[in-house]
């Protein structure tokens, strides 16, 4: 084995273990914030949506009432 080889396992491992111990420091959410936290996107998807949706179909309408 190279020595080139051995130190780029011994970077991969440094890595490896740098991401394991700041995995450990995350503060992970509990269920019902996690719960809560994804009914906020649904409901803010749902939302946007919503918008895009009736500008669309304004837009679509001005744009028919014009060319015809």
């Amino acid at each position: 084995m190279s020595a080139q080889t051995s130190t780029k396992k011994g970077k991969m491992g440094n890595y490896f273990r740098g991401v394991k111990a700041e995995t450990k420091k995350v503060i992970w959410p509990t269920k019902k914030e996690t719960v809560n936290y994804i009914g906020v996107v649904i409901f803010m998807c749902a939302i946007f949506g919503l918008v895009v949706w009736v500008l669309d179909l304004g837009i679509h309408r001005l744009l028919s009432f014009i060319i015809k």
